[in-house]
């Protein structure tokens, strides 16, 4: 987004890590036993000058954007309709490219044609945090994230939920410091992740609020099997949820943002800040049976339509 509010990277799981290993799961990738906590340290750590910096700079920016009307949690109204036209439009743009591509080593944005990817096994939704943040706050951020999970389990009709332990889709909450040091526990979430994705992680800068990393298994596979979110803590409420919203919704198989999408969070604006009717309309079409994960625009194309006009009563 424009401020930086989110972006989803795409990767494989390296064939090797696969090799010779009895899955759980078929199609997901070893994972080792992860603690419930990034960190189990007894006392919280002062944050850096430069997270405290962090903090003071996202509360503004949240002051900013209300004060002008948006990050609305309305879902829309008689002000955004939603056409048929404009949904298969915007799913197009949102599921089917990509918003960045690996070149040499470094993530660029670049709009680029893509396929159609989604989850084929259970979503597994798994917290983890950073020492910086207190129990109480630990558990709010559990609550918003089964809640949120629930929701898109009835939208999605996929199997998704939250878990303690053995999850799939991580969902790091750290600060700035904690940032900066995770790749160990990157590296234990996902033994096989790139360098590359590490180094991106670690050194995100402060306009990027968020971030999701969702890869698929070796050779030419377009379903996921793993998910990492990154939420800062420095951020205030309503960032924070916003953050949780779409980067989840994101790496369930909507990659993109569209600067004509609305209403819905998977736009550069901000005028939203949590998932929309538009975008469940959309996270519905992305699991009906009727698309094929592989796809590609054309190919997806006619059948958008049909699915469109069924979820909106029909031609608009």
């Amino acid at each position: 987004m424009a401020i930086g509010n989110g972006r989803i990277w795409t990767g494989m799981v390296a064939a090797l890590a696969l090799a010779g290993c009895d899955l759980l799961d078929p199609g997901e990738p070893p994972q080792r036993p992860v603690p419930r906590d990034v960190s189990e340290a007894a006392q919280i750590p002062e944050p850096s000058p430069e997270s405290q910096s962090f903090a003071r700079y996202y509360a503004s920016v949240q002051q900013r954007l209300v004060s002008d009307g948006l990050l609305r949690t309305d879902g829309g109204g008689p002000d955004t309709p939603i056409t048929t036209r404009n949904l298969v439009a915007n799913f197009e743009r949102i599921a089917l490219f990509d918003e960045y591509t690996l070149t040499n080593g470094r993530f660029i944005q670049q709009q680029t044609p893509s396929q159609l990817r989604r989850w084929q096994g259970p979503v597994r939704l798994q917290a983890h945090f950073g020492a910086s943040v207190p129990e109480a706050t630990r558990d709010r951020d559990r609550s918003i994230l089964g809640t949120y999970a629930t929701r898109l389990a009835r939208v999605t009709g996929h199997p998704i939920r939250q878990v303690s332990t053995g999850g799939n889709f991580h969902v790091l909450y750290l600060n700035r410091d904690e940032q900066r040091a995770a790749g160990p526990v990157l590296r234990q979430i996902l033994p096989s992740i790139g360098d590359e994705t590490v180094n991106e992680i670690t050194s995100l800068p402060r306009f990027t609020f968020c971030s999701v990393y969702a890869f698929s298994q070796a050779g030419d596979n377009p379903t996921y099997v793993t998910a990492i979110a990154i939420i800062r803590t420095e951020h205030p409420d309503l960032l924070r949820r916003s953050c949780v919203h779409e980067e989840v919704a994101q790496g369930l198989g909507l990659p993109n943002d569209s600067p004509v999408a609305r209403p819905s969070i998977f736009n550069d604006d901000e005028e939203f800040a949590l998932l929309t009717r538009h975008d469940e309309l959309l996270l519905e079409m992305l699991y009906d049976d009727r698309l094929r994960p592989g796809m590609l625009p054309a190919e997806a194309r006619p059948i958008l339509r049909t699915l469109a006009d069924e979820l909106l009563g029909g031609p608009s």
